[in-house]
């Protein structure tokens, strides 16, 4: 192989009728998907929209064209041009259909694993003792700044096939082991790659403030290089469509945080912040000072930000899969933020340190059981709320001009995927259209 040109060349062309394939030293480096035609998916015994209003329709069918949702409805309502069109017909066999679900905090793309801090923290060693050691996430960052953009790419190939294969259309993916403008520019390659290789929808975060490189100071001298090298580079690459900061105490405080944020605003990256996780350090209140599309974490989180949150436009994402893989006794106050009127998405922030986790339905089991969601609102939190931390609205939603994405279950109601933790499989997961 003699770089990325090669490794994309390589995962084209399973057949006709394909965009992707094996490849690389007979690695699966992507997975076949079918072309792009009209899709009627019928006979579902119960669709649940996630709309806004949550419409439920059950004896129904959903016609896709040109992968966007064209019409839904009864199944004794199917439109004559739709029964009569030439399509690809899927018979849901009575079974449930939701729209595809939506992972908006995930850092899948990393170079080798930390499964011995996993063994370390099982004898009681914290985040901070292991990070404090050399762990953590410059242990990370060594390894991912080794790993060539084939073996990246390959890496997380098989995350999100995974993914993909538990219910998942569409990712976001975040930067921050590189930490090195070199680092970081080729992990936004990697997801370059990745979103022309594989059928779901990827949405990239640079994350360069994740924590400070060993080569410099102090988080101020580090946050401006972000700010003067590091983001201009990424912008002009075009590959993110925000900026990230992990703001933390003995990472970034509140003004080192809004430095990166207020630079990779003006440049259009849409602010998000890692928040509160391990300690209050007012991360929330600056997410949305800044219109963050959303702050993550928030097991810290105080009375004034819920309220901030509740009566705002940005998005809280709790991250269950960390609290318990840290073994942490404090999780974040879904339940407060719910009743306070904020909306809250949920996902799985697979990262090989703190949630080694690549199973959103388990995410949602965890809310309930550990946050206080019911299942209604877990399910919000992963289909349409997940979409809002996006800043999306055509995504984890089923309505005439939404995207086609969409997945079949077996089951007959949705609550089993929360209830039933790990055992509900999709028969079929369809992304604009296009079963794969």
């Amino acid at each position: 192989m003699n770089g990325l040109s090669d490794l994309f060349a390589s995962a084209k062309g399973c057949g006709e009728d394909t965009s992707a394939s094996e490849g690389v030293a007979g690695k699966h480096v992507a997975w076949c998907v079918r072309a792009v035609t009209n899709l009627l998916v019928e006979h579902i015994g119960r669709l649940v929209s996630m709309d806004d209003h949550r419409t439920t329709l059950v004896d129904a069918a959903i016609w896709i064209e040109k992968g966007v949702v064209a019409w839904m409805g009864k199944q004794s309502q199917i439109p004559d041009a739709c029964q009569n069109a030439e399509c690809d017909r899927i018979h849901a066999r009575g079974q449930l259909v939701t729209p595809g679900l939506v992972d908006c905090h995930t850092h899948v793309v990393f170079g080798g694993d930390r499964r011995d801090e996993f063994r370390l923290r099982a004898t009681g060693a914290s985040y901070e003792d292991i990070a404090a050691a050399g762990g953590g996430i410059r242990s990370t960052m060594a390894l991912t700044r080794g790993a060539t953009i084939e073996e990246l790419s390959l890496s997380a190939l098989g995350r999100l096939k995974e993914m993909h294969a538990r219910g998942v259309t569409s990712v976001e993916i975040k930067t921050g082991y590189g930490l090195s403008l070199e680092s970081e520019l080729k992990m936004l390659e990697v997801i370059r790659f990745l979103q022309g290789t594989q059928p779901m929808r990827l949405l990239a975060t640079f994350l360069g403030a994740h924590t400070v490189p060993p080569e410099f100071d102090d988080m101020h001298e580090y946050a401006r290089y972000v700010c003067s090298e590091m983001l201009p580079a990424v912008a002009k690459q075009g590959v993110a469509q925000f900026c990230d900061v992990f703001c933390e105490r003995n990472v970034f405080d509140v003004d080192a945080s809004r430095q990166v944020l207020e630079a990779g605003l003006s440049l259009g990256l849409r602010p998000k912040v890692h928040a509160e996780q391990l300690s209050w350090q007012g991360g929330t209140q600056l997410g949305v000072s800044l219109g963050a599309v959303s702050v993550d974490h928030l097991e810290y989180i105080t009375d004034t930000d819920i309220e901030l949150l509740a009566n705002g436009d940005t998005v809280a994402v709790v991250l269950p899969g960390a609290a318990v893989t840290l073994n942490v006794e404090r999780h974040a106050p879904a339940r407060r933020l719910l009743d306070a009127g904020a909306r809250v998405a949920i996902a799985t922030d697979c990262n090989p340190g703190s949630s080694m986790c690549v199973d959103l339905r388990l995410m949602t089991t965890l809310a309930t059981t550990l946050m206080g969601m019911t299942p209604d609102e877990a399910f919000a939190g992963v289909t349409c709320h997940a979409a809002n931390a996006l800043g999306r609205d055509d995504i984890g939603r089923l309505r005439v001009g939404a995207a086609g994405d969409l997945v079949i279950w077996r089951t007959d109601h949705e609550h089993n995927i929360p209830y039933r933790y790990g055992a509900v499989e999709p028969d079929y997961v369809i992304v604009g259209g296009v079963r794969s």
